[in-house]
């Protein structure tokens, strides 16, 4: 795996977030590559309860500057960077005011979703990509984490499925248990993707956004699963038998080696 390319997308990485089961996974998964001589990058939204200064981020105008179309508006994409104390792992944070300034995750004071996620899940997986084309570079796998970066397996294989700069990744997307999300995102977010001229059937799962439909629209859209937690909702293992995708089990120890391991034998896969 030494020199090849990683990018792992996940709404959660620690230190910036507390340390939860997806978070911690997140920046062990790029821990072990990078220490492998991996090439990796990390991109996760900037929460409002991200101390910048703390954590020294700081905006890269050369990055930042466009507009990303969301619902028919254009939304401000700001790019800001930060590394990780003695890992040497650059973290890019897609940020906007308008979504992610306020001093909360996922939910407002009374644990209710806010009912812009959906709009928020979009800009991200979109300013993801953007970035990444304009650092022109051509990762190798996609490792996907978390409810709000599972709109991106479905924005690679339908809004940039002529990105020439993604042809060969393979997309990996870990599932965990369901976590800081109960109800629905808002229903009209099947209408808000379709507007990015995905096609009626790939939008059929989310018709009924909740955690588990939205997940269903990573796995359909990935090339293979990793178990990120010890119980995964029946219907979506189901799902993913269904699918027949590769799967790499829960695994609690030894993830430094299975996880590289399950990349090289994706990789090799033509």
């Amino acid at each position: 795996m030494k020199d090849k390319r990683i990018l792992f997308v996940s709404s959660e990485v620690v230190p910036y977030l507390p340390e939860t089961e997806l978070s911690l996974t997140a920046f062990n998964a790029a821990k072990n590559a990078h220490s492998k001589g991996v090439q990796t990058r990390i991109f996760m939204p900037r929460f409002g309860v991200i101390n910048e200064r703390r954590h020294q981020l700081h905006e890269v105008i050369r990055l930042s500057g466009m507009n990303l179309v969301v619902n028919d508006m254009d939304m401000p994409l700001i790019i800001k960077v930060a590394s990780i104390p003695k890992e040497r792992m650059q973290v890019y944070f897609i940020d906007n005011e308008e979504y992610f300034k306020r001093k909360a995750v996922f939910t407002d004071e009374d644990d209710e979703l806010f009912e812009d996620n959906d709009e928020r899940a979009i800009f991200f997986a979109k300013g993801v990509i953007e970035t990444v084309k304009k650092l022109n570079w051509a990762p190798d796998i996609i490792h996907v984490h978390g409810w709000m970066a599972s709109l991106l397996p479905l924005y690679l294989r339908e809004f940039y499925n002529e990105e020439p700069l993604f042809t060969e990744s393979k997309i990996v997307t870990s599932l965990y248990n369901n976590n800081n999300f109960e109800g629905t995102l808002n229903e009209d977010l099947a209408n808000k993707v379709k507007f990015d001229l995905v096609s009626d059937d790939k939008i059929t799962t989310l018709k009924t956004p909740n955690h588990t439909n939205i997940l269903k629209s990573a796995i359909e859209n990935s090339d293979a699963i990793i178990l990120g937690s010890e119980t995964i909702a029946e219907e979506l293992t189901s799902f993913i038998k269904e699918k027949d995708l590769p799967v790499l089990a829960y695994l609690p120890e030894n993830l430094k080696e299975n996880y590289l391991n399950f990349y090289t034998d994706l990789i090799a896969v033509n």
